[in-house]
């Protein structure tokens, strides 16, 4: 980051900056090494760089935002059964707790906004006449799930954890761990 910004060669750094940043870090690192705006400041700030901060914050979002679709348009936030929701929950765990460590209050509401979306539907799903009663109810755990997080999102991960290893939780969907057959 900071040779980038040095190759650069200017005292101060906004969205321009920011984004040829993040474009080297990508094609250098893979896009998996590709940190936020906000987080690229912080380091080229602790280096000496003057920060244009309306620019970077757009940026941070612009660039959240951005993280958000990709996830939904991928598929990587998936409800359809239990294991893909734990696992899509974990990706929003990891979202949230990026965005609470910056202080990203836009991003925590994208996220609280679209875990809502999520329990809207699978609450649907579960009180549906056409559903299957072990569709139903696979629904109706996963809203439980998007409910205790919209409560407490910080303990989340530790409930679910506690959740999955309970016996009732293990009986009772010891065979819907899987696919649902169909989806209206």
């Amino acid at each position: 980051m900071i040779e980038v910004w040095e190759a650069l060669d200017c005292e101060s750094v906004g969205e321009r900056e920011l984004v040829a940043i993040q474009a080297v870090l990508s094609e250098t690192l893979g896009a998996g090494a590709v940190v936020s705006p906000a987080a690229i400041a912080r380091e080229l700030a602790d280096e000496g760089a003057v920060l244009r901060h309306p620019e970077i914050l757009h940026c941070d979002t612009k660039w959240r935002e951005q993280q958000l679709a990709e996830l939904f348009a991928a598929g990587q936030m998936d409800f359809e059964n239990l294991e893909s929701a734990a696992a899509s929950m974990g990706l929003v765990e990891t979202l949230r707790a990026s965005a609470q460590e910056q202080s990203d209050r836009a991003t925590l509401k994208r996220l609280r906004d679209l875990i809502v979306h999520f329990r809207q539907q699978e609450d649907l799903i579960s009180r549906s006449k056409i559903v299957s009663a072990p569709e139903k109810a696979v629904a109706k755990e996963i809203a439980h799930w998007l409910a205790v997080w919209l409560e407490q999102p910080e303990l989340f991960s530790n409930w679910l954890n506690l959740r999955q290893r309970s016996p009732e939780y293990r009986q009772k969907f010891a065979n819907s761990l899987g696919s649902r057959a169909s989806r209206p």
